[in-house]
């Protein structure tokens, strides 16, 4: 009996610390649907995902009708998660979108605004066992209701913040802070920059979604490049 108890203390606290490291793991997502560009970075493990919108889709040629088709790319090039955003001019409409996009799969996590319809529609997904984002998020108050209603994901837009308030990441942390203790994570978005990335990482923000151009100059800098050109000379030297 106390190996069976002391087995399930092993098993809850090992639980706790996966579910502790999972939150607070780093993750990057790719905020296109260039599939051209996208997918090489999701086959190389580059990133954890992608994330769409109705602008990002009509920026890279595609409709609403098409987010079946670039859901079934992204999941043969193996994404771990792929953000569909449902939409409607109401709550009827939203949710009769979003439950259009459902039966997709358990790598699909649906996006609502942060509207009164969306957040309605949100909490209806979630009751029925759906992975929600609640997206531009632009207020501490919205961050708490998309908690509220128990939303995996909120997406402040940490550009368009930077082009309305003084200090964004202030406001952006501030948001973080709310959630902590609750299932919803920050995933922010508008990340214009290297820079950026950099200052919301440092302020404790572990999930970022950035265009591909930004993406890719995240992973050099100009002296590792001469540092690797410089190991490949010494190693092929005679």
């Amino acid at each position: 009996m106390l190996i069976r108890a002391q087995s399930s203390h092993v098993s809850f606290r090992s639980s706790c610390w996966k579910s502790l490291a999972e939150r607070n793991a780093m993750k990057l997502y790719a905020d296109s649907a260039r599939l051209d560009v996208v997918i090489p970075l999701v086959q190389a493990g580059l990133v954890a995902g992608v994330t769409t919108n109705p602008s990002i889709l009509h920026r890279d040629g595609f409709t609403g009708a098409d987010r079946e088709t670039v859901f079934d790319r992204l999941i043969e090039a193996g994404a771990r998660e792929i953000f569909l955003q449902a939409v409607g001019a109401d709550e009827h409409a939203m949710r009769a979108d979003a439950e259009s996009l459902v039966g997709l799969g358990d790598r699909l996590v649906v996006k609502v605004p942060a509207t009164a319809a969306g957040f309605a529609t949100g909490a209806a997904l979630v009751a029925d066992g759906t992975k929600v984002l609640v997206t531009a998020v632009y207020s501490v108050a919205q961050a708490v209701y998309a908690a509220a209603i128990g939303a995996s994901y909120i997406a402040p837009y940490y550009g368009r913040l930077a082009d309305a308030v003084a200090d964004p990441l202030a406001l952006v942390t501030r948001m973080d802070a709310v959630l902590a203790g609750s299932g919803t994570r920050s995933l922010v978005a508008s990340v214009r920059s290297v820079e950026a990335a950099e200052q919301l990482a440092l302020a404790g923000i572990r999930h970022l979604t950035a265009n591909v151009p930004v993406l890719l100059d995240m992973m050099v800098h100009p002296v590792s490049e001469s540092s690797a050109a410089e190991f490949e000379r010494v190693s092929t030297a005679v």
